[in-house]
C-alpha cells in the first residue's frame, strides 16, 4: 500500500481500516530506516495516525500544516512524496530530519527549535486574510513545546485577533480515562455539529434584537459551550485565551480524529485548539517503555533496542554530569538547571543524587537563565546546562539578568560546534561570537574531557558569569587526573613548540591542530601549537609574544570566524602584523551549514587535517 502513496491525495478516499493499515506500514518504514540511520524515533512513531488524519482531512499543500520543532515529521515526509528518499534522512545531501521548504511544497516553514509553530501559523493566517486568500492553517505542537513562553505569546495574540486558526496539541504525557474519553467524544460531536452551531448563532442574533432581556440571555448562550465542557474537560486555560477547545481525543483512532477535524474545518470559525492524546514510541515496545532513550538515537538493533557500536569512551556530556555530581557533593551551593534536556546534557545522575538542587524548567531557556540569576543573587552557584543552539534563545537574559550584575552563573554549553545530523538549526556555530561581546563574561573551551573537569572547578572560583563550551559526542578517552587544578585566567597552554608557524587553537580544534602539525612536520615545517583555552579574556601579552616569534599565525575554531575566537586574536595582535607577518582565521564560514556526517561536512568546509595543512603550506609559500 505505502509504495503507491506519493501525495495525500492518494489515500484521501481510504476507509478507516485502510488508513490503519497504511499507519502500520509507515510505522514499519520509520523503524526500519531509523534503526540504520539514527534519528528522532519516539516522537515520530507517536504521531503516525495523527499526521495521516490531518493530511486526510486538510487539503494540503493548499491548506498549511505548520510543525513545531519537527521531531515528529517523518510520517509527513514519507506520505508527501519522499518515501523513496527516506533512507537518506539526516545524511549528507539527503533529506533533513526537520521540515525544509526547499524539499517539498508540503513543508510550509523551516523549523528545528521549539514553541515557534503557533506564531508562524498565526502569521500565515493573517497574511492569508490580508491577501484575501482562502485556505486553512494548522499548527501542530507537542506538550513539551507548550512549556515554552513563545507558544503562549502566540496563543495570546491568536486569541485576541480571532482569526481562523487551528492548533493541534499533541499531548503524549496524558492518558484518557474511559469515562472522560467517551464524554469528551460526545461533547466534541455536539459542539462541532453544524446544526448546534447554527442554532446557537440564530439564538445569538435573535436575542441581540430583544430589548431588556436580550443581554442576559446572550450571556447564557455565550457561556453554553463553557458550561458543558468545564464539567469534565481540561481546556479552560485555552478558552480563557480566546480559543474554542475540543478534546481530549485519541490520537491513534481515526474514527475519533477524522470526524472532529472535518467538522472543525467545515463548521468552526475563529481560533480552535484540538487536544490530541498520543503515545511516544507507539508500536515499538522498547521506545514505548523508554521514550527518552529513543527521542534522538543512533543506529540500533530493532529486536532489542540496543545501540549499535557503542564504545566505552565517555561523551563530554557524561563527563560534565559526573564532574558536577562530584563537585556538588562537596559544594552545597551548587544547583543544576536545564531546559528539558536532563538526559542530553548529562544531568540525570545529578537529578537523582540532588533532587532538591536540580531544576528542569521545560523548554524555557530564557527563564532558565533568569531563574539562575535569582539563585546567584542569593549567593548560590547555579550551573546552567544547555545546548549551544538553544542558549542563543536567552541572549537578552544573559546580558540583562546576569552579566550587568556580574552574577556567578556558570553556563555549560553542550554541542558547541557541529551537531552534524541535525543541520543549520542545531549547529553551535555562533556562541563564541555572541558571548564574546558581553562585558564581564569569561569564556573557556577545553581541549579534552580532563581539561573540562578542571575548567568546571575553575569556573566555580571565578567572580562573575562563566561559559564553558564543549562539543557533542565522544571525548578523547584521556586520563582524568586528580585533584582538580585551578587554571589561571587567561593563561594559554603551549602543547607543541616549533617555529615560523603558530597554530592558535581552541576546544576540539587543539587535537586537529596537532594532527595538522604532524602533516606539516613531514613537509619540513614545525609549527607551534597553542591550546588557547580562553576565548575571553584573551591573554594579550602571551599571544603578542608568541606572534612576534612567528611569521605566520593561524587561529582554529569550530565556530563562525565572524566575531569569534579568531577575531579576538586579531584584535589583540593587529598592530604587529605586516607584509612579513601574516594572519589567517580558520573556522566556519559566514553562512549556514547543512546536515550530514561530520567528516563530510569538514570536507565541504575544507576543514579536514589535510585541507588545513594545505592552506598553511600555500600561505607560507606565497
Amino acid at each position: 500500500m505505502l509504495e503507491n502513496i506519493q501525495t495525500p491525495e492518494d489515500f484521501r478516499n481510504f476507509t478507516f481500516a485502510q488508513l490503519a493499515q497504511l499507519s502500520n506500514e509507515v510505522r514499519d518504514r520509520i523503524l526500519s530506516v531509523i534503526s540504520e540511520t539514527g534519528g528522532h524515533l519516539a516522537s515520530s512513531l507517536g504521531a503516525v495516525e495523527l499526521t495521516i488524519a490531518l493530511h486526510y482531512v486538510y487539503q494540503t499543500p493548499i491548506d498549511k500544516l505548520v510543525w513545531d520543532v519537527g521531531h515528529q515529521c517523518y510520517t509527513h515526509k514519507i506520505i508527501t512524496g519522499r518515501n523513496g528518499q527516506f533512507p537518506t534522512i539526516r545524511q549528507h545531501n539527503g533529506l533533513s530530519g526537520f521540515p525544509r521548504t526547499c524539499e517539498s511544497p508540503f513543508d510550509v516553514f523551516d523549523v528545528g527549535h521549539a514553541s515557534t509553530s503557533i506564531s508562524v501559523a498565526l502569521g500565515i493566517a493573517k497574511a492569508r486574510d490580508t491577501l484575501g486568500e482562502k485556505f486553512h492553517v494548522v499548527s501542530v505542537i507537542g506538550d513539551g513545546s507548550m512549556t515554552g513562553g513563545l507558544a503562549f505569546e502566540g496563543l495570546n495574540n491568536a486569541g485576541a485577533l480571532k482569526t481562523n486558526l487551528a492548533v493541534v496539541l499533541n499531548d503524549n504525557k496524558m492518558s484518557i480515562s474511559p469515562n472522560v474519553g467517551a464524554l469528551s467524544s460526545y461533547l466534541n460531536r455536539i459542539l462541532t455539529d453544524p446544526r448546534y452551531n447554527k442554532l446557537k448563532s440564530d439564538i445569538w442574533e435573535l436575542t441581540g434584537k430583544l430589548k431588556g432581556v436580550g443581554s442576559g440571555i446572550r450571556n447564557v448562550v455565550g457561556r453554553l459551550d463553557e458550561s458543558l465542557k468545564h464539567l469534565v474537560l481540561p481546556g479552560k486555560l485555552f478558552e480563557d485565551l480566546g480559543f474554542r477547545y475540543f478534546g481530549p481525543i485519541d490520537g491513534h483512532n481515526f474514527e475519533e480524529m477524522v470526524p472532529l477535524f472535518r467538522n472543525i474545518r467545515q463548521n468552526i470559525s475563529g481560533p480552535v485548539l484540538i487536544h490530541v492524546i498520543t503515545k511516544k514510541g507507539k508500536g515499538y515496545k522498547p521506545a514505548e517503555e523508554n521514550a527518552p532513550k529513543f527521542h534522538g538515537i543512533g543506529s540500533f538493533e530493532t529486536q532489542t533496542g540496543k545501540i549499535k557500536g557503542k564504545r566505552d569512551i565517555p561523551t563530554y556530556s557524561a563527563v560534565f554530569g559526573k564532574t558536577l555530581c562530584a563537585l556538588a557533593e562537596k559544594n552545597k551551593a551548587i544547583v543544576g538547571i536545564t531546559a528539558a534536556m536532563p538526559a542530553g546534557t548529562g544531568l540525570e545522575k545529578f537529578a537523582e543524587l540532588f533532587p532538591d538542587r536540580f531544576f528542569d524548567v521545560g523548554i524555557a531557556e530564557s527563564h532558565a537563565v533568569t531563574f539562575a540569576a535569582g539563585f546567584a543573587s542569593q549567593g548560590l552557584r547555579p550551573v546552567v546546562a544547555l545546548y549551544s543552539t538553544f542558549l542563543q534563545r536567552a541572549f537578552d537574559q544573559i546580558i540583562h539578568d546576569v552579566a550587568i550584575q556580574k552574577l556567578n552563573v556558570v553556563f555549560c554549553i553542550d554541542r558547541g560546534g557541529l551537531t552534524p545530523d541535525d543541520g543549520p538549526t542545531h549547529h553551535g556555530a555562533f556562541d563564541l561570537a555572541y558571548l564574546r561581546c558581553i562585558p564581564n563574561m569569561v569564556i573557556m573551551s577545553p581541549k579534552d574531557e580532563n581539561e573540562l573537569r578542571h575548567m568546571m572547578w575553575t569556573a566555580l572560583r571565578i567572580e562573575g558569569p562563566v561559559a564553558i563550551r564543549y562539543p557533542k559526542g565522544e571525548a578523547l578517552g584521556v586520563e582524568q587526573t586528580e585533584p582538580y587544578e585551578e587554571i589561571p585566567v587567561p593563561m594559554p597552554e603551549i602543547v607543541l613548540k616549533g617555529k615560523d608557524v603558530l597554530l592558535l587553537a581552541v576546544g576540539e580544534m587543539v587535537q586537529k591542530a596537532l594532527s595538522v602539525a604532524a602533516i606539516l612536520k613531514k613537509q619540513g615545517i614545525t609549527p607551534t601549537v597553542v591550546n588557547s583555552r580562553f576565548i575571553k579574556p584573551i591573554a594579550h601579552s602571551d599571544i603578542l609574544s608568541l606572534t612576534q616569534a612567528h611569521s605566520h599565525i593561524f587561529t582554529l575554531e569550530t565556530g563562525t570566524v565572524r566575531g569569534g575566537f579568531g577575531t579576538a586574536v586579531l584584535e589583540a595582535i593587529h598592530g604587529c602584523l605586516s607584509e612579513t607577518r601574516k594572519f589567517e582565521m580558520i573556522g566556519f564560514p559566514d553562512g549556514f551549514i547543512q546536515h550530514g556526517e561530520k567528516e563530510r561536512i569538514y570536507q565541504e568546509l575544507k576543514l579536514t587535517d589535510n585541507n588545513i595543512a594545505e592552506k598553511v603550506i600555500n600561505t607560507i609559500t606565497i
